[in-house]
Parts: C-alpha cells; sequence; structure tokens
C-alpha cells in the first residue's frame, strides 16, 4: 500500500521541502511507493507571494547574485548536498541586479519542475489547487487533510506545513482604527501584502498616513508613483529627480525608528571572511538549551550576540583597514575573546579603535533618532534625508567594509538561534532593519520624492489617534507638529499569529491544542518540526515550517554559501518524515 504525505504550501518553502525529499529519499526511503500532495491554490514554486499576477515595478531585495534554492557544502545537515544555480546564473543576470519579483517566480518554478523530475520513480507528486480547511485524525493513526470544495478529506499518513505569510484576524487596535473609519467615512487599510491591497480609496493630492517604514513601505511608495505614472530622471543638482503624474497621493510616513531600513551593502567581499561562529555556535546553543530554567533572551542570549557581532565588526575592520586600528588583530582578538562583559568589551575597543565612527554601537544603530529633537517639520525633512545620503554613502563605499562583516555575522546568528526556537519577535525586527532593507535605488527615489514634496517624514515613536472625524499623527521627533489625513495605511505585514490566523488550518490547529508562543507562532520541535501541543509533546505525524512557526528563518531561499537556515531545517523535517515512513513500512512487514 503506497505511502501518502501531504504538504501544504507549494511555494518557496514547499518546494525546499521537496528538492529535500528528491535528494533524500534514495539513502532513506525503500517503501512500495509515495504519493505527496501538494496542497496550495497559487501555483506551485512561486506560491502566493512570488506569483506572476503581479506588477513588474516590485523587486528583488537582494541582489541576484545573493538567491539561491540549492544547499552547498556550508550547510549543517545530514542530508547530501545537492548544488544548482543562484538566480542570476539561471536567468543569465548581471550578479548585481535587483531582479523583479516575477522573475523569481518563475525561477521558483524551474526549481519546483527540477525537483519533480529528480524524484525516484515510486514517489509521485499531484498538485491540488485549493485551500486545506483542517487536519483531522488521532496522534497515532492517519490523518484526513481537509480541502475546499472537496467532499472527502486526503488521507495522510503525515502532514507537513509550509505555508509562508497569511492574512490575519484583526487585533484590537486595528479593529478599532476600522471601525472608526467606517463610521466617519475614512480610509483604513490593515496590515496586509502590499501587492494584495486595494490602493484605489487613496486619491491624489491627499494626505495619506503611513506607519511603517520598512519594506512594505517601500512597495507602496512604489506603487503610489511609478504604479501611477510618473517615473525619475537623472541630472539634476541633487541626482535623481522624479517627475509626477498628478494622480500620486501625499505620503506621511514614520515608525518606532523613524527612519527606513539600512541599505543593502552595494560592493562585493574581497580577503578573508570572519570565522564565524565565534561566540555563538553550537555549543553555546546547546548549553543554552539545557538550562533546566530556560533561558532568558536579553539576559542570556543577547550578550553573546552582541560579541559575535562585534568580533565579526572587527575582524573586518583590524584585517582589512589595519590603519584605522592601534593595536595588532592577534591582541585584540585575545583580548576581546578574554573580555567578561560589555564594559570591559568597550574599554579595550575605545583603546584599539580611535575614530568612534569605526566603532560597533547596536544601540545607537537600533535607535538612530533617540533624544533628536528638530525644531520644525522642514527641518527634520533636511535631517532625514542627509541620514539616508550617508547611509547610501556608507552602504555602497568598501571603506566601511566592516558593516558587511556585520552582515555575515547577522546571518550566522540568526542560523543559531533558530535551534532555540521562542525568542520574541524583536530579533527578527532587529535583523531585518539591518540586513534585510532595500535596494539603494529605492533609498534614491526616497530622497526624489521627498524632494518633491510626495513624501514627508513624521519621525520615530510615531503615534496614530482617531479623533474630530480624521486620524491625526504624531511623533516627539518634532515637538507640536501634527498631521491630519483622511487615510491611514499599516504598511507592515499582519503578524503571523496562529489564534488571529485567517487560514482556517491554522485555527484549527490552534483549537485542536496546538502550543503557541506569547507572542502567537506556534511552537514545534526545534530538531525535526514536528508540531507541539500544550504539554510539549511532539506529534508524530504533523510538521510545519516557516514564518508563522517558533523556528522561523529569514527566508524561504537564502545567500550562497551562509549556512541556510531554511536548507537545514527542510533536511531535518524531511529525513524525519521519510525514516517515519519507512519505519511504518517496517511494522507492516512484521506484522
Amino acid at each position: 500500500m503506497r505511502h501518502q504525505l501531504v504538504i501544504v504550501g507549494a511555494g518557496p518553502r514547499g518546494t525546499g521541502v521537496l528538492e529535500r525529499i528528491a535528494a533524500n529519499a534514495p539513502e532513506l526511503y525503500t517503501g512500495p511507493g509515495l504519493d505527496i500532495h501538494l496542497v496550495d491554490p497559487h501555483p506551485p514554486g512561486g506560491g502566493r507571494i512570488w506569483r506572476q499576477a503581479q506588477s513588474p515595478l516590485l523587486w528583488m531585495n537582494s541582489h541576484a547574485e545573493d538567491i539561491t534554492m540549492f544547499t552547498d557544502d556550508t550547510v549543517a545537515m545530514a542530508g547530501p548536498v545537492r548544488e544548482g544555480p543562484t538566480l542570476h546564473e539561471w536567468a543569465g543576470l548581471d550578479g548585481r541586479t535587483f531582479a523583479d519579483r516575477r522573475l523569481q517566480g518563475r525561477y521558483l518554478r524551474w526549481v519546483y519542475d527540477r525537483a519533480l523530475a529528480e524524484l525516484p520513480p515510486h514517489i509521485t507528486v499531484h498538485h491540488h489547487p485549493r485551500r486545506a480547511l483542517r487536519i483531522g485524525g488521532p496522534r497515532e493513526g492517519r490523518q484526513q487533510v481537509w480541502l475546499e470544495d472537496r467532499p472527502r478529506p486526503l488521507p495522510a499518513d503525515l502532514v507537513i506545513l509550509a505555508v509562508g505569510h497569511l492574512d490575519s484576524e484583526l487585533g484590537s487596535e486595528q479593529a478599532e482604527l476600522a471601525a472608526y473609519a467606517r463610521e466617519h467615512g475614512l480610509t483604513h487599510l490593515p496590515p496586509d501584502f502590499t501587492a494584495d491591497s486595494d490602493l484605489s480609496a487613496l486619491k491624489p493630492g491627499e494626505p495619506v498616513l503611513v506607519r511603517g517604514f520598512g519594506l512594505a513601505f517601500v512597495d507602496l511608495m512604489v506603487l503610489l508613483t511609478e504604479g501611477r505614472g510618473g517615473r525619475y530622471e537623472t541630472g539634476g543638482r541633487d541626482g535623481e529627480v522624479y517627475i509626477p503624474s498628478g494622480r500620486e497621493p501625499v505620503l506621511y510616513v514614520g515608525s518606532r525608528r523613524g527612519v527606513p531600513y539600512h541599505s543593502k551593502i552595494g560592493y562585493d567581499w574581497t580577503g578573508d571572511r570572519p570565522p564565524l561562529p565565534r561566540f555563538l555556535g553550537p555549543a553555546e546553543v546547546d548549553a543554552l538549551l539545557a538550562r533546566p530554567g530556560g533561558f532568558d533572551f536579553r539576559r542570556d542570549v543577547w550578550p553573546l550576540v552582541e560579541k559575535e557581532l562585534g568580533f565579526a565588526h572587527y575582524h573586518r575592520l583590524f584585517t582589512a583597514h589595519p590603519g584605522r586600528t592601534a593595536m595588532a588583530w592577534t591582541d585584540f582578538e585575545e583580548k576581546y575573546a578574554a573580555a567578561g562583559d560589555g564594559a570591559e568589551r568597550r574599554a579595550l575597543v575605545f583603546a584599539a579603535v580611535p575614530d568612534p565612527a569605526d566603532r560597533l554601537d547596536l544601540t545607537a544603530l537600533d535607535h538612530p533618532l533617540d533624544g533628536v529633537r528638530y525644531a520644525s517639520h522642514d527641518d527634520f525633512q533636511d535631517g532625514l534625508r542627509r541620514y539616508i545620503e550617508a547611509d547610501l554613502s556608507r552602504r555602497h563605499d568598501p571603506a566601511h567594509s566592516a558593516d558587511l562583516g556585520v552582515f555575515l555575522g547577522l546571518l550566522s546568528v540568526y542560523g543559531q538561534l533558530a535551534r532555540l526556537g521562542n525568542i520574541g519577535s524583536w530579533w527578527h525586527g532587529f535583523f531585518s532593519y539591518l540586513a534585510s532593507g532595500p535596494p539603494g535605488p529605492r533609498l534614491r527615489q526616497m530622497l526624489a520624492l521627498s524632494r518633491a514634496g510626495l513624501l514627508r517624514f513624521v519621525g520615530a515613536g510615531m503615534t496614530v489617534t482617531a479623533e474630530d472625524g480624521v486620524f491625526r499623527a504624531a511623533a516627539p521627533t518634532v515637538p507640536g507638529f501634527s498631521v491630519e489625513a483622511r487615510a491611514l495605511v499599516e504598511a507592515r505585514l499582519p503578524e503571523p499569529t496562529v489564534g488571529r490566523a485567517r487560514d482556517s488550518l491554522l485555527r484549527a490547529l490552534h483549537a485542536d491544542g496546538a502550543a503557541e508562543t506569547p507572542d502567537g507562532l506556534l511552537r514545534v520541535d526545534p530538531g525535526d518540526g514536528r508540531i507541539l501541543d500544550r504539554a510539549g509533546r511532539p506529534h508524530p505525524r504533523r510538521f510545519a515550517l516557516g514564518p508563522y512557526t517558533d523556528i522561523r528563518t529569514p527566508g524561504a531561499f537564502t545567500r550562497p554559501r551562509t549556512g541556510g537556515p531554511a536548507f537545514r531545517q527542510n533536511d531535518a523535517t524531511v529525513r524525519a518524515v521519510l525514516t517515519a515512513l519507512n519505519a511504518s513500512q517496517v511494522k507492516e512487514l512484521a506484522r
């Protein structure tokens, strides 16, 4: 009797799981045959986010040479390495190109088709272009996966949930703002995937408040400017000039930090890489997991993260720019390793690195406008333009290549922290702000829109109130300033909370006893992705991977030769699944 495996989600994560099945099955699966049921209403490969039906103006936020769906020898996994082309190699692009998302979708479809072709002959894939509604079945028995518009469920020996970003029901604040908008005839767009948002209610020339200054904002900015017929020309006194179509609204944007994410670094690595991990590696993670009383992120984990990122930064500074240091690297490294706390490390850095601009200050990086005040709204526009210009200059200047060392450190740290499970949401936002920002050209466009008066900066700690029939925004960065508008956009993805997910399958799992973290993420076993119940027991037949779990990674694809945490997780889950299916076959033969 053939085994039945259901994978819910056919986007990049589901495609990565399929690739790992093709790689591991020759070694681990000797059963009579395996039917894989891939469930997703969107086409396999790209899934919802990377589908073809979206604007060609929307870009990837990584260079084409920094995107791969294939493993290499840096991935710490038990399964075999199956190398393959990066996006730029597959598409024949310049490696420094920021490709559009539709091209990435075609690459993902090719990866999916290649994985299908590499499956052993006794493994067959069936795509069901429907939504999965719920999973039933006893812990020790076959599962049933119910699909939309299908009267009978799919039987499943095992189930892997590999869904990506999901819609969610509104939280209390968003529900109150939505109700106020309906009552007063205002426009309120809650957190959403920007390409799916209906922006037609945002009228030309009218002010729009935007809360959120990350990648979702960049997409919004593009769709409301170039997407409405505007264009950029070069050659102005300040660089790029925006030529409006007259159909653009005026965007007033702010956020907790009040600044955009840092620009992508615009140069290549040369020389030796920092030997990572150094202070936060497998041994340190094992020690944290072994603590009888658990661990606290700020008390126990963050000091290790801070020391690791500092090591990556100073390794690059001392080895690539020794003229800006006052100590030999071997002496600094020895003292840095021996330094017991932050104060001791800071004293060492002050003695060894004369220029404050060469020192790594993670707190200042995370809160660049803390305590900063401007006398007027116009003064702040000038000030933030200078901040963005300085960021662009630094992130494209190899003289500051210690920043690229920090980037590699962040990737290494993320790969280690994924093993810890629930560490809260702050780290993910901090990582994205430093390591996953927009392409440099997008920040130059931001500057052009600001000079054209179509983009206005509100400040850090932006607050939004609903009163007097309008939305009103203010921030302590400019005391006394506020702006009113009849439209408010929450420029961010919905929080991936299991309890509020609109996806009925996840809600049903939650109601059925699946455990969640205090932040609402689905708890899974960090070793193989099995879903945990509220007693901490792993489900023997249900697995989950992705951004809604507490082992989420920076993405389903990654930069080549950086360890690929998602690839490692995919491999571990697939090997557990194939081993379990093989074991069940042995049990059947023994009866």
